[in-house]
């Protein structure tokens, strides 16, 4: 039972980490402000969230690092970053190609 509560507690921290890094890097303003700027905030975080699941990877590969889950969680925040920026993608693309087609 001791080890299922240790990785318990080791999957909630990690939780409150993602939670913590998510709100500073996001911020929690609701200000209107350039929306080229928080894409490209945007991209940086999940180009540094790629960045830190390939070192960790790399790590436990070379046996540096221990933590499997930490690992497995890294690699999923950095493939759901990816995939929202893939989804946001397509929907800026399809809402350009649906003004252009609308005639004058």
């Amino acid at each position: 039972m001791s080890q299922i509560g240790s990785i318990t507690n080791k999957v909630l921290s990690t939780h409150k980490q993602i939670i913590e890094s998510a709100n500073n890097t996001l911020g929690n303003d609701n200000s209107i402000g350039n929306f080229g700027a928080k894409m490209e905030k945007a991209l940086d975080s999940v180009a540094d969230a790629q960045k830190l699941a390939a070192d960790t990877t790399k790590n436990f590969e070379l046996g540096i690092e221990n933590d499997l889950t930490k690992v497995m969680m890294n690699q999923q925040i950095s493939s759901l970053g990816f995939q929202l920026t893939l989804n946001t993608r397509n929907k800026v693309l399809s809402a350009y190609k649906d003004i252009m087609s609308m005639p004058v």
